[in-house]
């Protein structure tokens, strides 16, 4: 896998291996090619408002943002479409001082977020979608299960990054993102 990962946003203290890793980690997980290049942008709030009314059309910050290559995508990037080979897969959109004040929300530290944010990104450019309710449950429950496994997989290969979060919000439901959603707009 090439992961490049492009800080752009102003944040010193985001742990840029620790994104690669996980990154990878979810990418293998879903059976993505080897060679497949993916990069991963961290973002001022200003930057992300203005991506996000761009391509959007909804005001304000958010989160991550994903950003398929869909020409190099046939079937929608599934894992069990048709393999691609090394391509372009595309880019993710981070923003940590926004994901900063969700992780404290959500009771866990911003490592934490970012690493549940890239596979959520990660889950998007495969083609991935949480619109309607059965999707959203599907890609909730494959990241849950990916995240949980690149946690358990780190000693065992011997990497230390931050330790594995045992609060409610940890592995979030759809639901529980909802609700930290609807927080985090009223907090603005």
């Amino acid at each position: 896998m090439s992961i490049e990962v492009l800080n752009e946003s102003g944040e010193a203290d985001v742990n840029e291996e620790m994104l690669v890793d996980v990154c990878s980690y979810a990418l293998t997980a879903m059976d993505v090619h080897p060679d497949t290049e993916t990069t991963i942008t961290l973002v001022d709030k200003a930057t992300m408002a203005d991506l996000h009314v761009r391509w959007m059309d909804l005001e304000g910050p958010t989160d991550v943002m994903s950003f398929p290559m869909d020409e190099l995508t046939p079937g929608g990037g599934r894992p069990d479409a048709k393999d691609l080979g090394p391509a372009m897969l595309g880019d993710i959109i981070l923003c940590p001082a926004y994901d900063r004040k969700q992780a404290e929300m959500a009771g866990h530290d911003l490592a934490h977020e970012m690493a549940l944010l890239t596979v959520h990104g990660v889950l998007h450019l495969l083609g991935y979608d949480h619109v309607a309710p059965e999707d959203e449950r599907e890609m909730f429950a494959l990241q849950n299960e990916i995240l949980a496994e690149w946690y358990d997989s780190l000693a065992s290969r011997g990497v230390k990054y931050q330790p594995k979060p045992t609060g409610a919000h940890a592995f979030p439901s759809a639901a529980d993102r909802d609700e930290l959603d609807r927080k985090m707009k009223a907090g603005q």
